[in-house]
């Protein structure tokens, strides 16, 4: 789905932003590379997308514990962004005199001005990684264009999430509501709305024009403002063309350990892996593995595993992610298993999330709710 605006676009991509909602999740990851749906990171959603549609200069501002993004990512083979020019750009602190660790996107952007003074393309998007989507940035570029805005901003209509309702300002993470006319402009933004009903909830992601974005930024920066959406846009919407852009294909928003483990289980329904994976394909780092071996005596019922999994136990409605290993007499029920996960044998595990090479010994029990997983942190043994 190449647009042919897309050349004239560059991505800028914020691993991190929402970093504190899973702190179970974030001790030695961010956001960006917190594994989804068996086989994918999170960051595969937002790059996917927009390769897809012709954007192939695309930079990550990252501000801690990315080495495993950087690991996943590498040099951007996978989405075809092993270029000279352009491509696969990570950015971590310090790798420049002006980037450090920043607070808000303003910094954030401050801190490579530079660079985007030298690149060529005239519009800017701009997109956390915390929601997972297969989002059509051909169609928001070109309303973009076509409405002449200085910022679209992407938004969903929903009612608010309870775990954004319930937010820790002391943390400073912010979410956006919308207020929008008849034609489409924005009126208002509301900062962590309480209101309970439907409401135009942000998305994070916006397009403007690469000139304009430098000289806002400055601006900003100069005067100590820090957040882009409330420090920037929503102080000018009088001076600024804000456009809305609504987005109403399937989407996710991890936004704690329970939205977590309640998407990845979401993907257990045909229709939602169909919705999520087409119309365009989702890329991510490849793993050469043999297929999932499913032993004699052992019992799967609607599972999702990747390649390399062992399965000799019982296993239901469950998420299995490269590697995971099912003992003999083992039961898995209502799970998500990351990476080389094992489950000896005779052990029972029940609405679990376990992080990467955990391993439950043999005959224990593990039993969380639905509404409340138990979740084992990394290399941990039970």
């Amino acid at each position: 789905m190449i647009n042919s605006n897309a050349d004239s676009a560059m991505g800028i991509l914020f691993p991190n932003s929402y970093d504190s909602l899973v702190p179970e999740l974030v001790t030695e990851r961010l956001m960006a590379s917190i594994p989804f749906a068996s086989r994918y990171r999170l960051v595969d959603f937002m790059l996917s997308s927009m390769v897809n549609c012709g954007i192939d200069n695309i930079s990550l501002i990252v501000k801690r514990n990315y080495h495993s993004m950087m690991d996943h990512l590498g040099s951007g083979r996978e989405w075809d962004l092993t270029r000279k020019k352009g491509g696969l750009n990570i950015i971590p602190p310090f790798a420049q005199k002006t980037v450090n660790i920043y607070n808000g996107r303003v910094e954030a952007i401050a801190s490579i001005i530079d660079y985007l003074k030298r690149q060529k393309e005239k519009y800017v998007i701009m997109a956390d990684t915390n929601v997972v989507v297969n989002f059509n940035f051909s169609k928001l570029l070109q309303q973009h264009i076509d409405s002449e805005a200085d910022v679209t901003i992407a938004y969903t209509r929903e009612e608010i999430p309870k775990a954004l309702r319930d937010i820790d300002m002391t943390k400073k993470d912010l979410y956006y509501t919308l207020d929008i006319d008849g034609e489409g402009r924005v009126q208002k933004i509301v900062v962590n709305n309480k209101e309970s009903g439907e409401s135009n909830v942000s998305m994070n992601i916006y397009v403007m024009e690469r000139q304009l974005l430098i000289e806002q930024i400055r601006e900003a920066y100069v005067n100590g403002l820090t957040y882009f959406e409330r420090d920037i846009i929503s102080p000018q919407l009088d001076k600024l063309n804000v456009k809305a852009y609504r987005h109403d294909g399937y989407y996710a928003r991890i936004l704690d350990i329970n939205t977590y483990f309640t998407e990845n289980m979401k993907m257990l329904k045909e229709e939602n892996i169909n919705a999520l994976f087409s119309p365009n394909p989702v890329y991510t780092k490849i793993r050469d593995d043999n297929p999932t071996r499913y032993a004699a005596g052992s019992h799967a019922k609607n599972v999702m595993a990747a390649d390399g999994c062992v399965i000799e136990g019982e296993v239901e409605n469950s998420v299995l992610f490269r590697g995971v290993k099912i003992g003999k007499g083992a039961k898995v029920r209502n799970c998500v298993l990351m990476q080389d996960t094992v489950i000896e044998t005779g052990a029972t595990v029940e609405y679990a999330i376990t992080d990467k090479n955990v391993k439950i010994s043999a005959y224990k029990e593990l039993k969380g709710t639905e509404s409340f997983p138990v979740f084992v942190e990394k290399r941990k043994n039970v």
